[in-house]
């Protein structure tokens, strides 16, 4: 007979971050002069072809959908995750706002040479899509919403348009198959793939 698992009691915490394990994403936004910015972000969760995002309101991303409400959600796997953390110290806000400041972040205004990645043009919108990542996800913003109990943040409804995927992944026409997919994953502000660590990123304390 299989010997049932025994829990140990819990202990209630209050935790700096909740990453407690999701996707991340490259959002791409547009910047004044035409150019895309790339925003790292490990908040979101798709219903059907809605795709809800969640901003910080002081970030680059914030500022560039409220002023044009086209993006591309990059989806990168795994192997990625380096190109993904030479993005995180910096932020396309310029001056830098002082709470980044105090935390490290640096003013880039050119992300795709700071990652290493490449620019292709999308179908629909105006951000351009980042080749390398096996998911491309051109969508329109739809809603934007600040939480009363949370205002520094904000809840960003999107709609998707174009689903870009790379053949490799593909299980048929319309499918993407789970066994040659493996996305980025960013786990208490640790990387990881569906297995073991890959990394961790330059704020993590552990």
């Amino acid at each position: 007979m299989k010997k049932q698992k025994t829990f140990n009691q819990t202990t209630i915490i209050e935790p700096k971050i909740l990453y407690y394990g999701t996707p991340v994403v490259l959002l791409n936004t547009v910047n004044e002069d035409g150019t895309t910015n790339i925003s790292p972000i490990s908040s979101s969760w798709a219903l059907g072809h809605c795709i809800i995002l969640g901003l910080g309101l002081g970030g680059k991303a914030y500022e560039n959908i409220q002023r044009h409400q086209e993006v591309v959600l990059n989806i990168p796997s795994s192997e990625l995750w380096k190109n993904v953390e030479k993005l995180a110290p910096y932020t396309g806000k310029n001056p830098v706002p002082e709470y980044k400041r105090k935390n490290g972040f640096l003013y880039k205004k050119d992300k795709f040479k700071a990652s290493e990645l490449t620019p292709v043009q999308s179908v629909s919108v105006k951000p351009d899509r980042i080749l390398e990542c096996p998911i491309q996800i051109e969508a329109k913003v739809k809603d934007v919403r600040i939480p009363g109990h949370t205002p520094h943040f904000a809840i960003v409804e999107t709609k998707v348009l174009h689903v870009h995927a790379h053949h490799d992944i593909l299980k048929n026409e319309s499918h993407i198959d789970p066994n040659k997919w493996n996305p980025l994953i960013y786990n208490f502000r640790h990387y990881f793939g569906l297995g073991e660590e890959l990394g961790r990123t330059f704020r993590s304390e552990i």
